[in-house]
């Protein structure tokens, strides 16, 4: 049976990381600002918490697998958006995941127009900010904030029993 304290918090998880999907396919969708590809990785820790929520409010157990699985989750997001911080500070330099070398065998016009109109975003350009932060500043905070307050609930389970 899960704790109500614990049931509370994973339903507000649940109701953020939902909240920050939907945010994010309002930024691409609605405001027409294309994401890089490690913005699109970083999306990946939202859905498996929704899963892994989902699963658990459901079959009302596997709370404390769950709660170590989103603080490991969430402890991945905030290396990978400091990561991605970095590069857009030009901290460290673009990766393989960042690749924007669109080489073509076609070389009819057409291809090529198509092709340019298909170029992914640079993961060092941001495309969108909010009060001055990138999202993927935001992301840093908020993933460091929920793997805490998960790894925080998991190292006092068995004390809240």
């Amino acid at each position: 049976m899960l704790q109500f304290k614990n049931k509370k918090i994973l339903n507000l998880i649940l109701i953020f990381s939902i909240f920050a999907i939907l945010a994010a396919y309002f930024i691409q969708y609605i405001l027409g600002h294309q994401p890089c590809n490690l913005c699109l990785i970083e999306r990946i820790p939202y859905f498996f918490s929704i899963l892994i929520i989902s699963i658990c409010l459901f079959a009302q157990k596997f709370e404390k697998i769950t709660l170590i699985s989103l603080s490991l989750i969430f402890f991945a997001a905030t290396l990978l958006s400091f990561y991605h911080f970095g590069i857009e500070q030009g901290f460290i330099s673009e990766s393989l995941v960042c690749d924007l070398d669109v080489s073509s065998n076609e070389l009819s016009k057409e291809a090529l127009l198509n092709q340019l109109k298909e170029l992914p975003v640079s993961c060092k350009d941001v495309t969108f900010r909010a009060f001055g932060l990138s999202l993927a500043t935001f992301n840093i905070f908020i993933s460091l904030i929920l793997s805490a307050i998960t790894m925080k609930l998991f190292l006092t389970y068995e004390k809240n029993k």
